[in-house]
């Protein structure tokens, strides 16, 4: 039986350096009952701490709040309005040592060196090329996954294809309230890159996974016999391109138009 990994030590897995940027995707349900059976910490900040000591601050690291309720008409309020992606981010967001990102959709706690910079962005589109999406592919940002399929967790598809523009997908509005971090009220209009519900397409990116593989832009291990991967994101923007572009092997979209 292999010994068993405390929380602090399972970022050492990660495969994480100095200075890198780093984004973490995660379910941490059986990471947190496997803690509770070893009588180990079982606080989440223990785990976003040792990720630190690693990247340092000259790293950076993201965790998704993304909220969806400014979709439905609701007011976004940065300071208040609850990640809806996981209890890490719920987590890093009552830490003073986080900011918040301003899109409404698609926003991020981030600490370290690149945090100026992000939180000073005003993307007006979720995926858009002045976003935290452009950034995490020009600085290779490390996606590591705890727990969770790419299929529903790798979030930065949806980059490329708004950057190649895809027939599946277009831009719309929404506009709800928006309160800042001054708690200042304004109505404001954000854009997501969308899905066409006219068309009936499936979306996937498992056959993709072994191409980053063999590129070395990803890897898969376990710890405490949960699933992980790190995937370097920077490096699978040229693969899922030029398949989007190119339709080579239709592997991230079937099309079935009705």
């Amino acid at each position: 039986m292999e010994e068993y990994v405390r929380l602090k030590d399972i970022p050492g897995y990660f495969g994480l350096e100095r200075g890198d940027s780093v984004w973490i995707a995660s379910d941490v349900k059986q990471l947190l009952y496997s803690c509770i059976q070893h009588e180990d910490d079982t606080d989440l900040n223990v785990l976003l701490d040792a990720v630190m000591d690693i990247i340092g601050p000259e790293g950076t690291l993201l965790i998704p709040t993304f909220n969806w309720d400014f979709c439905k008409g609701r007011t976004f309020d940065i300071r208040k309005s609850p990640s809806q992606t996981g209890s890490i981010g719920r987590v890093a967001l009552k830490r003073d040592d986080f900011m918040r990102t301003a899109h409404p959709i698609y926003s991020f706690a981030v600490w370290g060196k690149g945090t100026e910079e992000l939180v000073s962005m005003d993307n007006r589109s979720s995926f858009g090329a002045h976003s935290p999406f452009s950034w995490c592919r020009e600085h290779d940002t490390k996606n590591v996954f705890i727990d969770v399929e790419c299929q529903h967790s790798y979030t930065f598809v949806h980059y490329v294809e708004e950057m190649i523009g895809v027939p599946y997908r277009y831009l719309k509005d929404f506009t709800a309230g928006y309160i800042d971090k001054d708690g200042n009220y304004s109505e404001r209009t954000y854009c997501m890159h969308v899905r066409d519900l006219k068309a009936d397409i499936f979306v996937t990116i498992y056959p993709y996974e072994e191409e980053f593989i063999k590129a070395g832009a990803s890897r898969r291990y376990e710890v405490n016999g949960i699933p992980m991967k790190t995937i370097s994101m920077g490096r699978t923007y040229d693969i899922i391109a030029d398949d989007v572009r190119y339709h080579k092997s239709s592997k991230l979209c079937t099309y079935r138009l009705l």
